[in-house]
C-alpha cells in the first residue's frame, strides 16, 4: 500500500460579510424543484450548446452564488475548469473528496492550484480513515466490494458536502463513456436535488488538451504515464494500447463510474 501525506489544512479567514450576506450561506435550505425552474434549466441547456464553457460558468455564477460549487478529482477537464473559475468566479468553493486511497501526484495538484491561482482547495474526508474503515470491514472492501466503497468514501461525503448549495460544477465530457454521453450542458441532478452544470459536455479530449498546452495549465503527471482518467490508486491502472480512457478504471469488475454521474 503506498504511503501517502495528506496536504496540510489551511485556516482561510473570509472578508467580513454583510447581515445579508451571512444569512445567505447560512440558510441551508435546499432549492426547490418547481416547474419554472425546470423549464429555464431546458432553455438554458439548449442556448449553452453553442456557448463557450466560460460563458457557462458565468451565468452559472451569477445566477446560483453564493451557492454554487465544484468537486474536481484535478483531472485535465478539473483543472481546465479551475483555470477558466479563477477568471469568471474565483470565490467559487472548490473541493476535493479525498478518499484517503488517492495518488500522491493527485494530491500534491492541490498546492499547485493553490500556488498558480490563489484558490485553496477544500479537502472533504470520510470520517473514518482509510485503517479505520478497513479494520471495520475487515479488509479493504475496494478489492471485493467496490461499489460499496466508492458509495462509502465518496458519495456520502457529496452529499454533506453540497448540503446547502444549488449548482455544482462538473467536468465531463459526452464522449467519455457510455453513461455520460447523454449528459445536458445544465440539468436537474435528480440524485444529489440541485442544479448540475457540465460546461464541457460538448468539448472533445483533443480542445481539453490544447486549452492545458495553450495556457500552462498544471495536471497530473500520470496523463503522461498511460493514466488518462485517474481515480482512486488501488482501482486505476494505466491503460492498454486500444482500450478506451476508463479501461482503466476498478479493471476486473463491471464497472465504469463511482456513482457521481450516474
Amino acid at each position: 500500500m503506498l504511503s501517502v501525506s495528506r496536504p496540510s489544512l489551511r485556516v482561510v479567514f473570509p472578508p467580513e460579510m454583510t447581515s445579508k450576506e451571512e444569512e445567505a450561506v447560512d440558510d441551508s435550505s435546499p432549492l426547490e424543484l418547481t416547474d419554472e425552474l425546470l423549464a429555464e434549466l431546458r432553455a438554458r441547456s439548449q442556448e449553452f450548446e453553442t456557448a463557450t464553457p466560460q460563458e457557462i460558468l458565468k451565468w452559472t455564477v451569477d445566477r446560483f452564488a453564493p451557492r454554487f460549487t465544484m468537486a474536481t478529482a484535478f483531472g485535465p477537464e478539473g483543472m481546465v475548469l479551475i483555470h477558466m473559475l479563477a477568471e469568471v468566479g474565483p470565490a467559487t468553493p472548490i473541493f476535493n473528496l479525498d478518499t484517503g486511497y488517492q495518488f500522491p501526484e493527485t494530491l500534491e495538484l492541490g498546492e499547485r492550484v493553490r500556488e498558480r491561482y490563489g484558490i485553496e482547495i477544500q479537502w472533504k474526508r470520510p470520517e473514518l480513515t482509510v485503517e479505520q474503515y478497513e479494520a471495520q470491514h475487515g479488509g479493504p472492501l475496494y478489492k471485493t466490494h467496490p461499489d460499496q466503497c466508492c458509495h462509502d468514501r465518496k458519495i456520502r461525503v457529496l452529499t454533506e458536502s453540497i448540503r446547502g448549495m444549488h449548482a455544482w460544477a462538473s467536468a465531463i465530457r459526452r464522449d467519455q463513456s457510455p453513461d455520460r454521453a447523454k449528459a445536458s450542458i445544465v440539468g436537474w441532478d435528480k440524485k444529489f436535488g440541485l442544479v448540475k452544470v457540465s460546461p464541457l459536455a460538448n468539448w472533445t479530449k483533443n480542445q481539453v488538451w490544447k486549452m492545458i498546452t495553450d495556457h500552462s495549465i498544471p495536471y497530473n503527471p500520470l496523463h503522461d504515464r498511460g493514466y488518462p482518467s485517474i481515480g482512486c490508486w488501488p482501482c486505476t491502472r494505466a491503460v492498454l494500447f486500444g482500450e478506451d480512457d476508463r479501461a482503466g478504471r476498478w479493471s476486473g469488475f463491471a464497472k465504469t463510474e463511482c456513482g457521481l454521474h450516474t
